[in-house]
Protein backbone atom coordinates (compact mmCIF):
# COMPACT_ATOMS: atom_id res chain seq x y z
CA UNK A 1 0.00 0.00 0.00
CA UNK A 2 1.33 3.50 -0.63
CA UNK A 3 2.39 5.89 1.91
CA UNK A 4 -0.28 8.45 3.16
CA UNK A 5 0.37 11.96 2.85
CA UNK A 6 -1.81 15.14 3.55
CA UNK A 7 -3.33 16.83 0.49
CA UNK A 8 -1.49 20.16 1.64
CA UNK A 9 2.00 18.54 2.01
CA UNK A 10 1.28 17.04 -1.41
CA UNK A 11 0.62 20.49 -3.35
CA UNK A 12 3.34 22.09 -1.46
CA UNK A 13 6.50 19.43 -2.80
CA UNK A 14 7.82 20.93 -6.04
CA UNK A 15 9.18 18.40 -9.45
CA UNK A 16 6.23 16.70 -8.69
CA UNK A 17 3.29 15.75 -10.86
CA UNK A 18 -0.58 15.02 -9.51
CA UNK A 19 -3.55 12.90 -10.61
CA UNK A 20 -6.71 12.78 -9.83
CA UNK A 21 -9.29 10.21 -9.05
CA UNK A 22 -12.95 9.80 -8.03
CA UNK A 23 -15.42 6.85 -7.06
CA UNK A 24 -18.63 7.62 -8.01
CA UNK A 25 -21.43 5.77 -6.12
CA UNK A 26 -24.94 5.86 -4.79
CA UNK A 27 -27.86 3.83 -3.10
CA UNK A 28 -29.88 1.42 -5.57
CA UNK A 29 -33.11 -0.49 -4.55
CA UNK A 30 -33.24 -3.05 -8.24
CA UNK A 31 -32.93 -6.52 -8.00
CA UNK A 32 -30.48 -8.96 -10.11
CA UNK A 33 -32.67 -11.54 -11.63
CA UNK A 34 -35.86 -10.08 -9.58
CA UNK A 35 -34.18 -11.55 -6.16
CA UNK A 36 -30.31 -10.34 -5.37
CA UNK A 37 -30.03 -6.80 -3.90
CA UNK A 38 -28.01 -4.74 -5.84
CA UNK A 39 -28.21 -2.06 -2.77
CA UNK A 40 -25.29 0.27 -4.04
CA UNK A 41 -23.94 1.32 -8.02
CA UNK A 42 -19.81 2.52 -8.04
CA UNK A 43 -18.74 3.22 -11.16
CA UNK A 44 -15.66 2.56 -12.66
CA UNK A 45 -14.20 2.59 -16.05
CA UNK A 46 -12.47 0.26 -18.70
CA UNK A 47 -9.62 2.13 -19.91
CA UNK A 48 -8.22 1.95 -23.41
CA UNK A 49 -5.22 -0.36 -22.22
CA UNK A 50 -8.06 -2.77 -20.63
CA UNK A 51 -7.46 -1.85 -17.35
CA UNK A 52 -10.08 -1.24 -14.84
CA UNK A 53 -9.51 2.07 -12.93
CA UNK A 54 -11.75 5.19 -11.90
CA UNK A 55 -12.31 8.35 -13.75
CA UNK A 56 -10.11 11.03 -13.60
CA UNK A 57 -6.70 11.90 -15.33
CA UNK A 58 -3.64 14.45 -14.70
CA UNK A 59 -4.21 18.11 -13.06
CA UNK A 60 -1.55 20.58 -12.83
CA UNK A 61 -2.22 22.83 -9.55
CA UNK A 62 -0.36 25.70 -11.08
CA UNK A 63 -3.51 26.22 -13.11
CA UNK A 64 -6.30 24.79 -11.55
CA UNK A 65 -7.09 23.46 -7.96
CA UNK A 66 -7.11 20.00 -7.91
CA UNK A 67 -11.16 19.62 -7.41
CA UNK A 68 -11.70 21.79 -10.66
CA UNK A 69 -9.01 19.43 -12.56
CA UNK A 70 -10.97 16.35 -11.56
CA UNK A 71 -14.21 18.23 -12.56
CA UNK A 72 -12.65 18.86 -16.00
CA UNK A 73 -11.31 15.33 -16.54
CA UNK A 74 -15.26 14.00 -15.34
CA UNK A 75 -16.70 15.95 -18.59
CA UNK A 76 -14.35 14.80 -20.68
CA UNK A 77 -14.42 10.91 -19.53
CA UNK A 78 -18.10 10.93 -18.57
CA UNK A 79 -19.67 13.62 -20.27
CA UNK A 80 -20.90 14.90 -16.82
CA UNK A 81 -19.90 18.20 -15.39
CA UNK A 82 -19.62 16.92 -12.18
CA UNK A 83 -19.12 19.43 -9.29
CA UNK A 84 -16.06 17.92 -6.89
CA UNK A 85 -15.36 19.90 -3.75
CA UNK A 86 -12.25 19.54 -1.15
CA UNK A 87 -15.13 17.46 1.31
CA UNK A 88 -14.95 14.71 -1.35
CA UNK A 89 -11.35 13.96 -0.98
CA UNK A 90 -10.13 10.95 0.51
CA UNK A 91 -6.37 10.45 0.61
CA UNK A 92 -3.35 11.53 -1.53
CA UNK A 93 -0.14 9.40 -1.78
CA UNK A 94 3.09 9.07 -3.81
CA UNK A 95 2.31 6.29 -6.35
CA UNK A 96 4.05 2.69 -6.12
CA UNK A 97 4.36 2.98 -9.78
CA UNK A 98 5.31 5.92 -11.16
CA UNK A 99 8.27 7.95 -9.60
CA UNK A 100 7.47 11.96 -8.41
CA UNK A 101 3.41 11.22 -9.01
CA UNK A 102 1.34 11.99 -6.10
CA UNK A 103 -2.17 10.40 -6.41
CA UNK A 104 -5.11 11.94 -4.70
CA UNK A 105 -8.52 9.71 -4.56
CA UNK A 106 -11.86 11.41 -3.75
CA UNK A 107 -15.40 9.69 -3.45
CA UNK A 108 -18.55 11.74 -4.07
CA UNK A 109 -22.18 10.49 -3.54
CA UNK A 110 -24.87 10.59 -5.75
CA UNK A 111 -28.39 9.64 -6.64
CA UNK A 112 -29.17 6.62 -8.41
CA UNK A 113 -31.04 8.71 -11.14
CA UNK A 114 -27.74 11.00 -11.78
CA UNK A 115 -25.56 8.18 -12.06
CA UNK A 116 -27.26 6.57 -14.33
CA UNK A 117 -27.37 10.23 -16.01
CA UNK A 118 -23.19 9.74 -16.19
CA UNK A 119 -23.44 5.83 -17.64
CA UNK A 120 -26.23 7.25 -20.82
CA UNK A 121 -23.63 10.19 -21.11
CA UNK A 122 -19.86 8.15 -20.77
CA UNK A 123 -21.18 6.75 -24.48
CA UNK A 124 -23.13 9.42 -25.91
CA UNK A 125 -21.14 12.65 -25.40
CA UNK A 126 -18.37 12.04 -23.32
CA UNK A 127 -15.32 13.62 -25.32
CA UNK A 128 -12.55 10.37 -24.17
CA UNK A 129 -15.15 7.53 -24.96
CA UNK A 130 -13.85 5.19 -27.40
CA UNK A 131 -10.27 6.86 -26.82
CA UNK A 132 -8.63 6.73 -23.21
CA UNK A 133 -12.13 5.44 -22.12
CA UNK A 134 -13.64 2.55 -23.67
CA UNK A 135 -16.90 3.03 -20.61
CA UNK A 136 -18.24 2.60 -17.28
CA UNK A 137 -18.78 -0.28 -15.56
CA UNK A 138 -20.27 -1.20 -12.37
CA UNK A 139 -18.84 -3.09 -9.57
CA UNK A 140 -20.83 -5.97 -8.47
CA UNK A 141 -21.40 -5.62 -4.76
CA UNK A 142 -22.91 -9.43 -4.70
CA UNK A 143 -21.44 -12.58 -3.90
CA UNK A 144 -22.75 -15.68 -6.62
CA UNK A 145 -22.26 -19.09 -6.72
CA UNK A 146 -18.47 -20.08 -7.40
CA UNK A 147 -17.08 -16.69 -6.82
CA UNK A 148 -19.30 -14.60 -8.99
CA UNK A 149 -20.10 -11.08 -8.41
CA UNK A 150 -17.20 -9.28 -6.93
CA UNK A 151 -14.55 -11.82 -6.78
CA UNK A 152 -14.30 -12.43 -10.01
CA UNK A 153 -14.98 -8.55 -10.75
CA UNK A 154 -11.46 -8.27 -8.42
CA UNK A 155 -9.55 -11.25 -10.21
CA UNK A 156 -9.62 -9.05 -13.41
CA UNK A 157 -6.30 -6.10 -13.73
CA UNK A 158 -6.51 -2.70 -12.32
CA UNK A 159 -4.54 0.33 -13.14
CA UNK A 160 -1.91 1.59 -10.72
CA UNK A 161 -3.33 1.56 -7.54
CA UNK A 162 -7.03 1.44 -8.05
CA UNK A 163 -7.99 -2.09 -6.80
CA UNK A 164 -6.54 -0.69 -3.02
CA UNK A 165 -8.26 2.63 -3.92
CA UNK A 166 -11.71 0.05 -4.25
CA UNK A 167 -11.52 -2.05 -1.16
CA UNK A 168 -10.46 0.84 0.96
CA UNK A 169 -13.55 3.28 -0.01
CA UNK A 170 -16.14 -0.11 -0.11
CA UNK A 171 -14.64 -0.03 3.57
CA UNK A 172 -14.88 3.69 3.99
CA UNK A 173 -18.37 3.90 3.01
CA UNK A 174 -19.66 0.67 4.40
CA UNK A 175 -20.93 -0.87 1.35
CA UNK A 176 -19.79 -3.87 2.43
CA UNK A 177 -18.28 -5.77 5.71
CA UNK A 178 -14.90 -6.17 6.70
CA UNK A 179 -15.51 -10.27 6.38
CA UNK A 180 -16.98 -9.87 2.73
CA UNK A 181 -13.85 -7.71 1.58
CA UNK A 182 -11.63 -10.30 2.95
CA UNK A 183 -13.86 -13.12 1.19
CA UNK A 184 -13.60 -11.53 -1.62
CA UNK A 185 -10.46 -10.83 -2.03
CA UNK A 186 -9.83 -14.74 -1.02
CA UNK A 187 -11.66 -15.79 -3.76
CA UNK A 188 -10.48 -13.81 -6.15
CA UNK A 189 -6.71 -14.45 -5.32
CA UNK A 190 -7.74 -18.02 -5.45
CA UNK A 191 -9.06 -17.27 -9.04
CA UNK A 192 -6.09 -15.41 -10.54
CA UNK A 193 -4.06 -18.77 -8.97
CA UNK A 194 -6.07 -20.98 -10.94
CA UNK A 195 -6.10 -19.29 -14.35
CA UNK A 196 -2.35 -19.60 -14.38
Amino acid sequence: MAEQITREDALAREGFRHACHIMLYGDCSAKLFGKIPIKHIVLMQMRFDGLLGFPGGLVNPSEETLEVGLSRELNEEVGVAVTVGMEDHISSCLSTSCPQLFTHFYIKKMTESELRDIERAAVATAKDHGLEVLGMVRVPLYFLRNGGGLPYFLSHSFISNSRAQLLSALQHCGLLSQGELEKAVRQAEQMRHTQR
